[in-house]
């Protein structure tokens, strides 16, 4: 009978520091987005416009949802809007939101109208309700700054 070794179990010390966090991930800019992630590094939320059926909708693509129009023009909004449905997360899905679980993440409705998947920062997570008042605020993530909403002050 041969003897087999048992390799040493790594310290805890050893394995984060062979393994760090990874960053977030960051949206992929296709040519039809980035006037919206231009807009969100001036602090600014814009989405696309259909002048044919005056509507503004998100996500960006190149035509509109509504009336498939390919006219499109941006739209400056007023970054309001409310708290159409949320999730508490507990568990994160990745290793880089593991230092902010628990979280929210919410779809908003914007005065505008369209809705955006997003978080809630600046809040309790006991404390987001359906119909809270929102507005956004701009989470800095690397090289890209990422829309997010917060409490109506």
């Amino acid at each position: 009978m041969t003897e087999k070794t048992i390799p040493e179990k790594a310290s805890l010390e050893t394995s984060v520091s062979a393994n760090p966090i990874p960053a977030k991930p960051q949206p992929r800019i296709t040519p039809w987005a980035a006037p919206l992630w231009e807009a969100c590094a001036q602090g600014k939320l814009s989405l696309p416009y259909c002048s044919q059926c005056e509507a503004s909708f998100y996500y960006p693509r190149q035509w509109c949802p509504q009336c498939f129009n390919q006219d499109l023009s941006w739209l400056e909004l007023s970054g309001r809007g409310k708290v159409y449905s949320f999730s508490v997360v507990h568990q994160s899905p990745l290793p880089s939101y593991q230092d902010d679980v628990p979280y929210v993440l919410a779809i908003i409705e914007l005065e505008e109208g369209p809705r955006m998947m997003t978080n809630i920062l600046n809040c309790d997570v006991d404390k987001v309700r359906v119909d809270m008042p929102v507005e956004v605020t701009f989470e800095e993530r690397g090289d890209m700054t990422i829309p997010q909403f917060q409490p109506l002050k």
